[in-house]
């Protein structure tokens, strides 16, 4: 990894070929926006993402990897050839505007509902059900709106329904590749099926995907060493929740197996590790001890997100914690958000009552400062 000045928010970054103007990250956030039938990406999510190119980078929202892996209503998903058509919109606006993008690629495991499932029950790696109060949303029959529904009961994957998830994966790969991506992030956090794999209260397997840690990251690490094969590693990412509780997702070794984790993506040489860090107060703050173990063992790109201000970015990039700062809601509601923030100018109001499903309004209506002002 080439750093080329001080570790500063504004300053470029680069990994092997991977150039980054700045060390601003737009992160992954579900926005339900995709035309149906076929959860096929649109001309308004070009124009969203094409909005927000003065990020060094953007992630795209979560998207699913085959037509199983969904959770939620209006996600996109990269597994058919009309997908691949809608995202080449997103990255030819994109890079028409000097942007680089990466696409998330997910399964959302047991966060699922069997409407998703033609009424059968979604898997995960064993038949254990999300706590009370773990819901998905899910759109009404007209499309105009939706509702939060409890995930339905898994059952436990079978070894060929592993093999072939994971051939899923890489084809996501390849199909993003297609579409035009500068690179793919898989989602391991939140509570989604590779964090399934990787946590003793979701992962109760008595065969090689069970029990040790090395077992329990198993699914991942022979996902990237096939991935290396379609991208560059790095051009690569993951992103981990290691001191998430939520959603049944309580196993306190968690910090440890993904710097298990972290060490097989180093011998791997992949691009970067995403750290959605909790950002509510019923969640722990992360231990100063595992940014600095993650720091050693892992030696390319770290990138972290979870309700980061201008201070506390300083304090992690000087610090030499982290590479690259994500910004999420923020991103949201300021398009130009990378200019605010250096400029310390004033940022528009955030209308959640707009971020899952709808049109252009709280979407693609957000001011860029010059009209604000």
């Amino acid at each position: 990894m080439t750093v080329k000045s001080k570790n500063k928010l504004y300053e470029h970054i680069q990994l092997k070929d991977m150039f980054f103007k700045n060390r601003i990250v737009m992160p992954p956030m579900t926005r339900c926006r995709s035309a149906q039938p076929g959860n096929i990406p649109t001309e308004l999510m070009a124009k969203y993402y094409g909005q927000r190119t003065d990020a060094g980078l953007i992630i795209t929202e979560a998207t699913q990897v085959s037509e199983d892996a969904q959770g939620y209503s209006f996600t996109p998903g990269i597994h058919s050839q009309e997908q691949v058509e809608g995202w080449k919109l997103v990255t030819d606006e994109v890079h028409r505007r000097g942007g680089r993008i990466f696409l998330q690629i997910w399964h959302t495991g047991r966060m699922s509902h069997a409407v998703f499932h033609h009424g059968e029950a979604p898997f995960a790696p064993s038949a254990i059900e999300t706590p009370e109060g773990t819901t998905v949303w899910i759109a009404n029959d007209d499309g105009a709106d939706g509702a939060l529904h409890r995930c339905t009961p898994p059952r436990a994957m079978t070894l060929a329904e592993i093999r072939r998830v994971q051939d899923d994966f890489v084809q996501a790969a390849v199909n993003a590749k297609e579409a035009g991506f500068d690179g793919v992030e898989l989602h391991g956090g939140n509570g989604y099926l590779i964090d399934e794999f990787l946590r003793k209260s979701s992962n109760q397997r008595d065969d090689a995907y069970g029990g040790s840690p090395e077992n329990r990251i198993r699914f991942l690490v022979e996902i990237l060493a096939r991935l290396v094969d379609v991208f560059p590693p790095s051009q690569i990412g993951v992103r981990f929740s290691p001191h998430n509780q939520a959603r049944g997702m309580d196993d306190p070794d968690t910090p440890q197996t993904v710097l298990l984790a972290l060490t097989r993506m180093a011998a791997l040489d992949i691009g970067y590790v995403h750290f959605a860090e909790v950002d509510w107060d019923a969640e722990p703050d992360v231990p100063e001890e595992f940014r600095a173990l993650a720091r050693a063992v892992f030696p390319n790109l770290i990138i972290v997100a979870g309700n980061y201000t201008q201070e506390r970015a300083d304090w992690i990039l000087n610090k030499g914690y982290a590479d690259m700062v994500a910004f999420g809601r923020l991103f949201i509601a300021n398009p130009d958000l990378p200019h605010r923030l250096r400029d310390h100018l004033p940022f528009n109001k955030i209308r959640p009552d707009y971020f899952y499903g709808g049109s252009a309004e709280g979407y693609v209506d957000y001011p860029r400062i010059k009209a604000a002002s």
